[in-house]
């Protein structure tokens, strides 16, 4: 579905590229920003830091006058005012909001009645715009009406203040996560497991060891071994963790060792 980021009147140039890097982050790209304070926010040293990279989303960023051109194609029309009104759209959580929009969506496209609420949505091509007023004073009542729904991100009910850069990276993230998300990438790469002949050639090694240093009696080993055998299965030992308890072994064999 066709995905749209719009900031109306945004004051502060670092917002926008802070913006640019929430959107990137989550796979979108389609930034509009309606009469922002300045002229060349997009070029701005400020606005460059901040989006920390995700300056595409700068370069196919435009700037116009009017809430009417930035919604160009657009039919469904999200608001995201904390401040409570007496009169307009209803309040929702995004996630809450986001599952509806998706299930009337699926059903227009199978040919069933979607979700009257939402019927504004029918149709393949329909897009989604979440709009995000000014720093100082939010969204205007006139632009929150325009829309079908005023998303509300959950918050501390005592403190529920959050920037622009974060609200954005918030809703951004919600949407992304209601369209499947993005798989969790490993932090670290794969480890590989050691073999059985690695395993029992060190325990052979801890064996001596243990005997050097009089813990084990050959006379009398009872479990001991196969129950080091279990624990180090269990552990499942990569072969650098079999090369540092072999290391271990050799220090304990040396330590008990006759003395000069």
């Amino acid at each position: 579905m066709k995905t749209r980021f719009v900031l109306i009147n945004t004051s502060h140039a670092g917002n926008v590229g802070a913006a640019a890097r929430a959107m990137k982050t989550m796979g979108f790209d389609d930034l509009v920003l309606v009469a922002p304070r300045w002229a060349n926010v997009l070029r701005r040293e400020e606005t460059i830091q901040r989006a920390s990279g995700a300056l595409d989303v700068l370069n196919n960023a435009r700037i116009v006058a009017t809430l009417d051109e930035a919604l160009d194609g657009i039919s469904h029309l999200c608001a995201t005012a904390m401040t409570p009104r007496d009169f307009g759209p209803p309040t929702a959580a995004p996630r809450d909001h986001f599952e509806m929009l998706l299930k009337s969506e699926l059903a227009t496209q199978s040919g069933q009645a979607p979700d009257a609420d939402l019927v504004s949505t029918a149709g393949g091509q329909a897009g989604v715009a979440f709009l995000f007023g000014s720093e100082r004073f939010g969204m205007a009542n006139e632009d929150v009406y325009r829309c079908h729904v005023a998303l509300s991100i959950p918050t501390n009910p005592g403190f529920g203040s959050l920037n622009l850069g974060a609200a954005i990276q918030v809703i951004a993230y919600e949407w992304r996560l209601a369209l499947g998300g993005f798989a969790v990438q490993d932090a670290t790469t794969e480890r590989s497991l050691a073999d059985a002949a690695q395993v029992a050639g060190m325990l052979g090694h801890w064996e001596q060891a243990l005997t050097a240093i009089g813990f084990l009696d050959p006379a009398a080993p009872k479990k001991l071994m196969p129950r080091l055998n279990q624990l180090f299965n269990r552990a499942q030992l990569s072969p650098e963790e079999i090369h540092i308890l072999r290391g271990v072994a050799k220090a304990m064999i040396e330590a008990g060792g006759p003395k000069r």
